[in-house]
């Protein structure tokens, strides 16, 4: 909006997409640190007790008791405020992107508001994982139809992007569901439904999320700088309007660093998940706007990684209880990096350690978007 004013009257500084990129991130990071104290302040008086600390968490996570949720709310707050005033109103990329955030926001500040409310130290004190996935397979449906609006007409309809240029129809036709793309559909389920709950369950340690998810977001705005670029990068396809997700971008990273002053170790707020499914439902939904959601899942590996513990955690010990009648387990504890806690490994040492992998991933992810 503010874009718009600012073209209008002459300031043609504010068309370049580098300049929407860092006036919105200026705003975002500026909200976090000015607002950031007060708002810690007001959740902790709101919410008295703070985010019950899960039975399922090391013992040492127990005098994290009485720390505030629910700081995604203002991370939603920056992003929202940077991205609207310096977004060029009539970008439908960027306007899909904001909305994968609010919907993805929505079902987390419920999970979030029920677990504050409830107190309650049962690993599923939220929203059952069952009702959780539903409602976000229905925001999957909605943005993926919207995401494939956009792309344009030398881009096949319901498609994936491969390295190398190739483009991969997810569709199939027979003789009762001639123009079927329900192929599409569950792709999108796994690339943005999948995206939610790794950041989601990537957020157990004090500034862990943050530092994870900000070389996955380099590595998106470089492919997006490829995808509005002739020549810049030749395996990336040209997308220029995407444009418009420069300063959705920018005030994503600067939100994401303005909440790291406050979550580092020891955290004085919580994302919640208001906060961490938004994130994630967001940069599933930006890797297909930009057609990059195997990069994107490349440079994801670290959290990827993460939520597959959990995953074979979960199913190992089912597998293992029915056949033998007595559950087993592969990991001391999940999600991994909860099993580094029990093998005596500091919470500081397990984050960067993570970090270090986020951003050897995220290379490699740009390599491939380089050269592959």
């Amino acid at each position: 909006m503010l874009t718009d004013y600012l073209l209008s009257r002459g300031y043609g500084l504010f068309f370049g997409g580098w300049t929407q990129f860092g006036a919105a991130f200026a705003t975002a990071f500026l909200i976090m640190l000015i607002f950031g104290r007060p708002f810690i302040r007001a959740m902790h008086n709101w919410q008295k007790k703070g985010q019950p600390i899960s039975e399922n968490v090391p013992e040492s996570h127990r005098k994290k008791a009485g720390t505030p949720t629910m700081g995604g709310l203002l991370v939603l707050i920056a992003i929202f405020v940077g991205a609207i005033a310096f977004m060029p109103t009539d970008s439908m990329v960027g306007w899909i992107a904001l909305s994968s955030l609010a919907m993805f926001g929505l079902v987390g500040f419920i999970d979030d508001y029920k677990k504050v409310t409830s107190q309650s130290v049962k690993a599923a004190n939220g929203l059952s994982p069952l009702t959780r996935l539903i409602i976000e397979g229905v925001f999957v449906v909605i943005l993926a139809y919207m995401v494939n609006k956009t792309m344009p007409s030398y881009i096949s309809d319901y498609s994936l992007a491969l390295p190398f240029g190739i483009i991969v129809p997810l569709t199939f036709q027979n003789a009762i569901f001639p123009f079927s793309v329900l192929l599409y559909y569950i792709f999108a389920y796994f690339v943005i439904c999948g995206s939610a709950n790794a950041t989601n369950i990537t957020d157990g340690l004090d500034g862990m999320l943050a530092k994870l998810y900000m070389p996955v977001l380099l590595v998106l705005v470089v492919a997006l700088y490829g995808a509005t670029r002739i020549g810049f990068m030749d395996t990336v396809l040209f997308m220029p309007a995407t444009s418009g997700l420069y300063p959705v971008l920018g005030a994503v990273l600067g939100a994401i660093l303005g909440f790291l002053w406050y979550n580092a170790k020891p955290a004085s707020i919580f994302m919640g998940d208001v906060g961490s499914l938004a994130l994630g439902g967001f940069m599933g939904t930006v890797a297909m706007l930009l057609k990059s959601e195997i990069i994107m899942g490349i440079a994801a590996a670290m959290m990827v990684l993460i939520l597959l513990s959990s995953f074979i955690q979960t199913m190992f010990f089912k597998i293992t209880r029915i056949a033998t009648g007595t559950g087993r387990r592969v990991f001391l504890r999940a999600p991994l990096h909860h099993h580094f806690e029990e093998l005596g490994w500091t919470e500081t040492k397990i984050v960067d350690r993570f970090f270090v992998m986020s951003v050897l991933f995220s290379g490699l992810a740009l390599m491939l978007l380089k050269f592959a």
